[in-house]
């Protein structure tokens, strides 16, 4: 493996210890089913991150559909922080609304494109004391290593193939650091995902759009993200041998 993966976080024990990922085999794939966990994967990706930064509050720009606002009130449920999240103007996706039930602070912006959104966010850092503003997509290496860490506790023998949904990459490459030795598949949606952050990946197109509904007959077995991990499957179904490994973030 790259040095370019070896960020050496290895040693961050976050005080709140979430559950271990639950893993199924579904079709012969073997999937981690982070739909269990409330919040998903990013849940466990901010738990590490939030007690890395001295600060009150932590600051989001998440596109309507984004998981990330949910694992973000959680989280800051969890140790007492604020959670506040920047989101399109419009109709509310059932995840801003359970963010709210955890006590987010949602603020909408109009025309939320989301470079629109991710600089009302910044602008409201830059104005607000002890906030802090999470990088778009978790894309940071303490969340990397937070995903590598996690990978690692999964009592399994290390998978020789490895698929994810793939927007700026951040599980994945994760996954990569994992298990080196591993043939790595992404499924891109939503975002052009540079090389810098498909890391090796093989990447597979998905012809919808972030905010597309996959059609039902594509779907899992299992709960999973209509807008991100379900459009994974049927490449699965597809490509993937005997025994892959598939992480589903969230339902």
């Amino acid at each position: 493996m790259s040095n370019f993966f070896d960020y050496g976080f290895d040693n961050i024990k976050p005080s709140i210890e979430l559950p271990k990922p639950i893993v199924k085999e579904h079709d012969g794939v073997l999937v981690v089913r982070d739909d269990l966990l409330d919040g998903g994967t990013k849940r466990r990706a901010f738990n590490y991150y939030i007690e890395s930064v001295t600060a009150d509050e932590f600051v989001y720009a998440s596109p309507r559909e984004g998981y990330a606002q949910l694992s973000l009130a959680y989280v800051c449920k969890d140790l007492g922080k604020k959670a506040t999240v920047f989101v399109p103007k419009g109709e509310r996706h059932w995840l801003t609304t359970e963010s709210i039930k955890l006590g987010a602070k949602i603020i909408e912006v109009p025309m939320g494109y989301l470079n629109v959104i991710q600089s009302a966010a910044k602008q409201y850092v830059g104005k607000t004391k002890g906030s802090h503003l999470i990088p778009f997509g978790g894309d940071h290496p303490i969340i990397i290593e937070a995903m590598k860490n996690t990978a690692l506790s999964l009592n399994i023998e290390p998978p020789k193939e490895v698929w994810t949904v793939m927007s700026s990459g951040v599980l994945s490459r994760g996954l990569q650091l994992a298990w080196p030795d591993a043939k790595v598949y992404g499924v891109r949606i939503g975002h052009n995902t540079t090389e810098r952050e498909k890391g090796r990946a093989e990447i597979f197109l998905s012809k919808y759009k972030f905010n597309q509904e996959c059609k039902k007959i594509e779907r899992p077995p299992f709960p999973s993200s209509l807008t991100y991990d379900s459009k994974a499957w049927e490449f699965i179904k597809e490509h993937a041998s005997k025994g892959a490994l598939f992480w589903n973030v969230g339902k």
